[in-house]
């Protein structure tokens, strides 16, 4: 890793991943907070069955930091093709297991990324179980899944509680008091 700057990005899907890969390039030090509102696929299956947040766009970050000598980068991206894994990518079996084992998810992410060889942290936004929920149109539309795939003008999007804890653990990179009492928003 290189002498730059230190690089806090925030966001999810397939966006944030590709920031973070491009971050590499240039950030001495990289953190990730992931959203974790997606429903849809393995993810929400997990979140369904076992309660935890969505771990898939926090695993493609961690694919993204991943050192380029392992092989758990191309494992952890590894989708089963039937059965009742069918779907799921093993990251998100793996984040999950490791969940139940150290019985803290944020833990369990610190500990994929050592597994992976990151050359940085990823983070939930919050291990609050949460849901999106958007007015589309007049019409309530929710979970992120249903309000990505709504047709009509988006007029109002929120999450669900909108006091959604942040996570015990303080990412390093960030430094304020909001973080740290778990409040909304960012002074």
């Amino acid at each position: 890793m290189s002498e730059g700057p230190a690089v806090v990005a925030l966001g999810g899907g397939h966006g944030l991943s590709v920031v973070l890969r491009a971050a590499r390039q240039y950030a001495g030090t990289i953190t990730g907070i992931v959203s974790v509102a997606d429903d849809g696929g393995s993810s929400g299956r997990l979140r369904r069955d076992f309660g935890v947040p969505a771990p898939g766009d926090l695993r493609r970050c961690l694919v993204a930091l991943a050192g380029s000598d392992t092989v758990w980068r191309d494992a952890f991206e590894h989708r089963f093709g039937g059965g009742e894994l069918g779907g799921h990518a093993l990251g998100n079996l793996v984040i999950v297991g490791l969940t139940e084992t150290l019985g803290d998810f944020t833990a369990a992410l610190g500990e994929a990324g050592r597994l992976l060889d990151a050359v940085g942290r990823v983070f939930p936004a919050t291990t609050d179980p949460v849901v999106l929920k958007a007015d589309v149109e007049g019409e309530a539309v929710e979970g992120q899944v249903a309000v990505q795939n709504s047709a009509g003008r988006k007029r109002r999007v929120e999450l669900v509680p909108s006091d959604a804890a942040a996570p015990d653990e303080e990412p390093p990179a960030i430094r304020c008091s909001a973080w740290r009492h778990g409040e909304s928003g960012v002074p």
